[in-house]
């Protein structure tokens, strides 16, 4: 007999859910403590499944899990946002590569853009904008590349955020975003790459200048 799935995510889900959209839009702020009976007591819920979405968002990098001081939101400092951009360089260009090769569609990309224009807050901008750059390198054919690229989708958003609470400079990347997309659905699988390595890595030098990276 089969079952539909439940339409109401477990306890640990939404917790999860609603402490990684607080840290991503800047509800909750870098270096924050994450006491698991005050969320506990905020989301309504017991302290087991605070304590395993917090665990979980520590695998992913949001969140630091210390014997001493507890569980604290991520601080982002040069080092760290260069370690995540170094990946993206690495991969995305590659990703995007082998998308235009197999001819897949770009029409997601193309409503992410269309989203991020239309976007009313800087969270809901910063989740178009992380959607556009996954429909770039998703369908390329290689779920592991894939996959190591959604793995660091949350620290780079966390990078972003933080940048983005320094100096808002989301209109230039909309225009990097829009010539990405240009030279992809004209073909140009050299200049769509580039154009995304260059947009990748003069984002994290303007907002984490390589005098800082340690």
């Amino acid at each position: 007999m089969a079952f539909a799935p439940s339409p109401i995510p477990s306890r640990t889900q939404y917790v999860l859910e609603a402490v990684k959209h607080g840290i991503l839009t800047g509800g909750l702020s870098p270096g924050q403590a994450l006491v698991e009976t005050e969320l506990a007591t905020r989301f309504g819920v017991s302290k087991t499944p605070v304590r395993e979405a917090l665990k979980t968002l520590a695998g992913t990098g949001l969140v630091v899990m210390s014997q001493y001081k507890g569980a604290t939101v991520r601080t982002v400092d040069a080092a760290m946002a260069h370690e995540v951009y170094d990946v993206r360089l690495l991969l995305e260009p590659a990703a995007l590569r082998r998308t235009l090769a197999r001819r897949a569609s770009l029409e997601p990309a193309r409503a992410a853009l269309i989203r991020a224009d239309a976007a009313e807050d800087r969270a809901e901008r910063s989740l178009a904008n992380r959607e556009f750059h996954r429909a770039l390198y998703l369908p390329c054919g290689n779920p592991l590349l894939a996959r190591m690229l959604d793995d660091v989708r949350d620290q780079a958003a966390l990078v972003s955020t933080v940048a983005w609470a320094a100096e808002p400079s989301w209109e230039r990347e909309a225009g990097e975003h829009r010539e990405i997309l240009r030279r992809a659905l004209a073909g140009d699988a050299d200049g769509a790459a580039t154009a995304l390595h260059d947009h990748i890595a003069s984002f994290v030098q303007r907002a984490f200048p390589e005098g800082d990276h340690a």
